[in-house]
């Protein structure tokens, strides 16, 4: 019988009075009578042919005797007041069909005995009464029940430690070795699913098309591990459920583990009506430092509880699986008995509402009232049923370490037994502790620290610094740098703890995980190779040199750097987390197997009281024992900066003032030959503070500039692009709030989908970093609940989104966020720059007039693949159709945005990625004059590469002549010229007919001349001429003048006249 049931199931509603009255006298079956039938006889009589005497609804019948009892709790029914009394009244002949088998044998069964019955309540009726009746164990065994009584009031219940005596219907104390819940039910043994429970897993995400692609989720549900129930690590959806009615208000509870944010889980309650009823509850929170209690009111009735997760997981990493363990839940129902202590519990005292766990070397049956020691050559651990033999000790039960300094600055190596000692050194063949080591000379202190006459360390006060011998104060104008390192393990600072966190079920025991062992620490033999060795290094808080600025580069105020190795014969795992305010720790980074001797450095980012722990598990597997003991994990050595209240191992120059020493104002480096601050020069930026004062200023990159304390570079959001015959001038301004981009679903193996959402903040905002990411898997709640989850803040931050039909709730749940950039580089057309490559052939190819314009960024957050940090590259694209913020896109064939998991490509097409528009990008069209007036329109070259900037110029108007004008001017023109022509051709024409005149006349005259003898020379006159020649003067004529003697030139005696020049430049001289 289950805890808090209160007997078997409830009777069944028996139906009306007058229904069992008439079952009673005629034959059937009492309602609830178990299997036996009251048979009756009708006594008949003859009245006649065919008829029976009194054969009506009063007619006469025989019982056989026996069966009078039901006839008057019959009777009783319907003598009722009340509809719910006569209900409630008639589940008694329930009893008393079940007291006999058949009523022919009633005469044959003896008088029930107290041991073979047990009294149950009846069902409540609407007055809130209830009877309690006697129910044999076995019916029809015996006979001659007791009478059913009225019970108590149906919201009676017993306390803690209590139950309801039914005999005397009183509440008494449990017996020693046995415990009660009062009206509650606890669930604590996990070895197999307990009754009533359902596990359920689905896959919300699977249709018809895709399910033959994806894994089966059947085998993906809660599995129980002994102490507790643990959830499934893959994408399926696993639902424990467990429905329970409650008789009055109470409450569930429960514990558990939640470590890893990769898994949603939520506990819901619903009514039988499928409603929520606590929607406040439904998300739980991570946890990070063991078993958390969490509890949740019921109401009265039907309660169905749901424990539900869904993994996420998409970096190739199995998240730790949820536990649940103690599920107790009250107002279930009165508790008619109480219930022994499991084996491996006891309860020494009567009245006790829990079984308290024997301890170790000891055990217990089934309800104890105390545990039993076990024999010397054997063992038990705490909660063991049973004790078993001690195995011979090996070289695995013990391990070495160093006692601390004596007076005499001398120490020794010692070896321990492993705690919890399980074996034994006197069998044969078992190994003995080796002796302890000769003792040696201390080493020295650490940095920071000196020797006491007691030979302990004590910190250097301040002003001064050690490198670990003896102090020594500061030299003037210098100031110590104050932080903490430790390289020397000789005992455990007492800044420092360790402890073992159990594997099996994940309690702190009170035992050592790491041992000093002089040059380093390493985790020494715990109870089982899957308990977690853990040391926790606690920092007050921090004092950098300098406040770190919200809008600066970098936010760091400490940093803390660490040399460890990892030696692995297994898939062992060491972790390192950080934890702020005594919060729960946050994993930073995990290393998995052997790890060579390496160095790790964590940069702090908010100045408050930190932890930082190291954990280390030799193997995840659940067996027990300790068979890779020689898997360690050594730290040789550990440095915190800028530690509030630290010690110093140097000192520093700074700047004087004329008093104290001071840090430099913001944007300011330390000139170390004035001893002065010397601001940054415009385009350089001083990107945080070494601890040794030896910052510098640096240049900024390309395309960007200084902000005004000279604490970052960034991009105002505009860049010029010089090209041959003129320079483009970009303004990305509307681009300079923060964008959010989702990638295309992606799908696990499970069929799960989900999405990659970036956040870009791309420029602009004098450097502030405005891109967020969110987790909010623990924080999806009502927004009064508690502290928001945590936030990622960078210019490129990228997270896992789940569509909120996935999860079932009303929005999405956005998990694993990360910085992708921290640090803008520069931005420029190149495809390369500080080492980080932009491959172009990643995206389809641009416009060869037009480069794109890339965005170059660095992250800080250092990874084990990520050596150098993760890097992002954008870039920016001209397209005038894609107006406002256009649209991001990832490489086709790397649909998570990076190829190699620490680059990051983004493809930003948008209008705002191209150049303002300029007089270049347009052309002028010059349309014909019409009317007397000529337009002139503006247009874009084609393809239109700009945006905004200079608009097209409106169209101009000049006045002009019409083409019929000029044709008029030209008719005129050519008139002239033609006339002009012909009157040259005429001229030309007669000057060849007086050359060919004169031609024809020497020809003449030589051929006449050809038969006689020549004559002398002569200048004489001969006869006929005249003795003077004829002088003709004449002027310079003009053009037309020339043309109007043409005709005119020829003298009455028909000679031509020539005009004679004479050297002398005077008048010409015409012959």
């Amino acid at each position: 019988m289950m805890p808090g049931t209160g007997g078997a199931r409830p009777l069944s509603s028996p139906g009306s009075a007058a229904r069992c009255r008439f079952r009673c006298r005629y034959r059937g079956r009492c309602p609830g009578a178990g299997r036996g039938r009251c048979r009756w006889r009708q006594v008949r009589a003859r009245a006649g042919p065919g008829r029976w005497r009194g054969a009506g609804p009063r007619g006469r019948y025989r019982c056989p005797r026996g069966a009078e009892r039901c006839r008057r709790r019959c009777a009783m029914a319907g003598a009722g007041t009340g509809t719910g009394a006569r209900r409630a009244l008639l589940a008694l002949c329930v009893a008393a069909a079940a007291t006999v088998g058949l009523c022919r044998v009633e005469e044959r069964l003896h008088v029930c005995k107290e041991s073979e019955y047990h009294y149950e309540y009846t069902a409540c009726d609407s007055a809130g009464a209830r009877w309690r009746v006697a129910v044999p164990h076995t019916p029809g065994l015996c006979t001659g029940l007791p009478d059913p009584v009225k019970g108590t009031e149906c919201s009676f219940s017993c306390k803690a430690g209590e139950f309801l005596d039914m005999k005397a219907q009183a509440c008494k104390p449990c017996a020693e070795g046995t415990y009660s819940l009062g009206t509650g039910v606890r669930f604590d043994e996990w070895d197999e699913l307990p009754h009533g429970f359902a596990n359920v897993a689905t896959n919300l995400e699977l249709d018809d098309g895709f399910s033959d692609v994806v894994e089966n989720c059947t085998t993906s549900t809660w599995v129980p591990l002994g102490d507790y129930i643990a959830s499934n690590t893959d994408e399926c959806t696993a639902t424990l459920m467990y429905a329970v009615s409650l008789k009055q208000s109470g409450t569930v509870s429960f514990e558990y583990i939640y470590p890893d944010s990769s898994i949603v889980f939520e506990f819901f309650v619903q009514n039988d009506q499928c409603q929520p009823t606590v929607e406040e509850s439904r998300w739980m929170r991570t946890t990070e430092k063991g078993w958390e209690f969490h509890s949740v009111e019921l109401s009265r009735g039907n309660n169905v509880l749901y424990w539900r997760t869904t993994a996420f997981s998409v970096w190739s990493k199995v998240p730790k699986p949820v536990l649940v363990r103690n599920i107790g839940i009250t107002g279930v129902a009165y508790t008619s008995e109480c219930f022994p202590c499991k084996p491996g519990t006891f309860a020494a005292a009567a009245g006790s509402s829990s079984c308290q766990l024997c301890p170790a070397n000891s055990f217990s049956s089934k309800g104890a009232t105390a545990c039993q020691p076990c024999e010397p050559t054997a063992y038990a651990e705490p909660g063991s049923a049973s004790c078993k033999v001690r195995p011979p000790c090996t070289d695995k039960d013990y391990f070495y370490t160093h006692t601390a300094c004596d007076a005499n600055g001398e120490t020794q190596l010692m070896f321990k037994w492993a705690e919890p000692k399980i074996c034994s050194e006197v069998l044969p063949l078992a190994a003995q502790l080796p002796p302890s080591g000769m003792k040696t000379r201390c080493p020295p202190c650490n940095p920071g620290f000196y020797k006491s006459n007691s030979s302990a360390c004590e910190p250097c006060p301040y002003g001064s610094y050690s490198n670990g011998s003896g102090c020594v104060r500061c030299p003037a104008g210098t100031e110590p740098v104050l932080g903490l390192e430790y390289k020397w393990w000789n005992v455990l600072p007492p800044n420092m703890e360790t402890t073992v966190l159990s594997g099996i079920n994940f309690e702190y025991k009170g035992m050592a995980g790491w041992e000093v062992a002089g040059d380093y620490i390493y985790t020494a033999a715990g109870a089982s190779d899957n308990d977690f060795m853990i040391l926790t290094l606690l920092v007050p808080g921090f004092s950098p040199p300098q406040p770190a600025l919200e809008d600066g580069d970098s936010k760091e105020v400490a940093r803390i750097t660490f040399v460890f190795e990892t030696v692995c014969s297994v898939s062992c795992e060491l972790y390192f987390m950080v934890g702020i305010n005594s919060r729960t720790n946050t994993p930073v980074e995990t290393w998995t197997g052997p790890r060579g001797k390496q160095s790790y450095t964590y940069v702090v980012e908010k100045n408050a009281t930190t932890s930082f722990t190291w954990a280390f598990q030799r193997t995840r597997y659940r067996e027990a024992g300790r068979r890779y003991t020689s898997d360690v994990a050594k730290l040789y050595s550990i440095n915190v900066t800028n530690v509030l209240g630290g010690v110093a191992s140097f000192c520093r120059r700074c700047a004087s003032t004329g008093g104290p020493c001071a840090p430099c104002p913001p944007g300011h480096t330390l000139d170390h030959s004035s001893g002065a601050c010397q601001p940054c020069p415009p385009g350089t930026f001083l990107r945080g503070h070494p601890p040794d004062g030896s910052s510098a200023c640096q240049p900024c990159g390309p395309g960007t500039r200084s902000n005004q304390v000279r604490s970052l570079c960034y991009s105002d959001c505009t860049f010029s692009l010089p090209l041959p015959g003129h320079t483009l001038h970009y303004d990305f301004s509307a681009l300079s709030a923060s964008t959010a981009f989702t990638s295309g679903p992606s799908f696990t193996s499970k069929g799960l989908k989900y999405f990659h959402h970036f956040n870009i903040s791309l420029c602009g905002n004098h450097g502030r970093k405005a891109a967020s990411c969110t987790d909010n898997v623990t924080d999806a709640r009502l927004p009064n609940e508690g502290s928001p989850g945590r936030v990622v803040t960078s210019h490129v931050c990228q997270a896992i989104v789940v569509p909120s039909d996935v999860v079932g709730h009303r929005a999405a749940v956005s998990s694993q966020p990360v910085s992708l950039a921290d640090r803008l580089l520069g931005v420029t057309v190149s495809s390369a720059l500080d080492g980080i490559a932009a491959p172009p052939e990643l995206f389809p190819p641009a416009s060869p007039e037009l480069p794109d314009i890339v965005f170059f960024f660095r992250s800080s957050e250092v990874t084990q693949s990520c050596t150098g940090g993760r890097a992002t590259t954008i870039r920016l694209r001209c397209d005038p159709l894609r107006m406002g913020t256009g649209g991001l896109a990832v490489p086709s064939k790397c649909p998570e945005g990076t190829c190699d998991g620490c680059t990051f490509h983004l493809l930003w097409t948008t209008a705002e990625g191209c150049p303002r528009c300029s007089a270049n990008h347009f052309r002028a069209i010059v349309g014909a004059c019409q009317g007397g007036v000529q337009r002139t329109m503006y247009v874009w070259r084609e393809p239109r590469l700009c945006h905004g900037g200079q608009r097209l110029p409106p169209p101009r108007v000049r006045p002009c002549r019409s083409a019929e004008f000029w044709l008029k001017v030209g008719v005129s023109v050519g008139t002239c010229m033609a006339v002009l022509l012909a009157a040259l051709a005429a001229y030309f024409w007669k000057k060849n007919q007086k050359l060919e005149y004169k031609y024809s006349r020497l020809v003449l005259n030589a051929a006449a001349k050809e038969s006689e003898l020549p004559a002398p020379d002569s200048c004489a006159i001969m006869e006929g001429e005249d003795g003077e020649d004829e002088l003709i003067f004449t002027s310079k004529k003009s053009l037309l003048g020339k043309i109007r003697c043409l005709t005119t030139k020829r003298t009455p005696d028909g000679f031509d006249s020539v005009p004679l020049k004479p050297s002398s430049g005077g008048t010409d001289l015409e012959l």
